[in-house]
């Protein structure tokens, strides 16, 4: 199993488009061979979960079989000859799923891996559906909770992508490492202190956490590799 995630800009003039690939997308993709799993994604201005979205900026998170059914999708599939028609660059990344625990949509796209990573940077998915009468508690805590992670030894970046405004969002982040995202995730008070509220007082209808292994990126964003150093090949 193949995980990707493409991050893709486009011209403010093509912003039109950028929305209409959210509905005209959906078709090829379904029929996308080698694909199990994926989810045409918004995305925030902050690189977390956002109110402000940018809307020159869209995502695609997809499941394959193999890297060979990426590699297909981002050579001849009718969404990747749309990025490179319309989009001003593009930025994927490749990773192996090691642990995942909750669903999206019902679903549990990255299975139940159990892996332990050694050593080497990470990158972790963090999903939520958040019910809408807790829409207040949760937005409430994002700005306080994004500052810590931003601030955080061993942040690389970060993407906040979502389904839907509001009240279907993700962070999709890399760490240089296991121990630095866990120092951050279990080691900071206020952070623990939120993940509390989410359990007591069920902000969530569903979630996901899952981390991965980065294989691979390519392309970039802003004029350079998010990830430049420390990519992998």
């Amino acid at each position: 199993m193949i995980v990707s995630l493409t991050i893709v800009r486009y011209r403010k003039a093509f912003v039109p488009f950028a929305l209409l690939a959210m509905a005209v997308h959906r078709l090829p993709m379904w029929l996308q061979q080698g694909c199990t799993f994926w989810k045409l994604l918004g995305s925030g201005r902050n690189g977390t979960f956002d109110l402000q979205p940018d809307w020159q900026q869209w995502g695609l998170l997809a499941v394959w079989n193999s890297r060979e059914d990426h590699e297909r999708f981002a050579k001849t599939s009718f969404v990747s000859k749309w990025w490179d028609l319309l989009g001003t660059e593009s930025w994927t990344l490749l990773c192996e799923p090691l642990q995942s625990h909750g669903k999206w949509d019902g679903k549990e796209p990255f299975g139940k891996p159990d892996n332990i990573l050694a050593e080497g940077p990470i990158a972790v998915l963090t999903r939520a559906t958040i019910r809408m009468s807790r829409l207040k508690n949760f937005w409430g805590h994002v700005d306080e909770v994004a500052n810590l992670m931003l601030e955080a030894p061993g942040y690389v970046t970060s993407f906040g992508i979502g389904e839907a405004p509001v009240y279907r969002q993700a962070t999709f982040s890399v760490w240089e490492s296991v121990e630095h995202m866990k120092a951050f995730a279990y080691g900071s008070k206020k952070h623990a202190e939120v993940i509390k509220k989410t359990r007591s007082e069920n902000w969530y209808s569903e979630e996901l956490f899952a981390r991965f292994r980065i294989i691979e990126t390519s392309g970039t964003l802003n004029g350079q590799n998010p990830l430049e150093g420390i990519n992998k090949t």
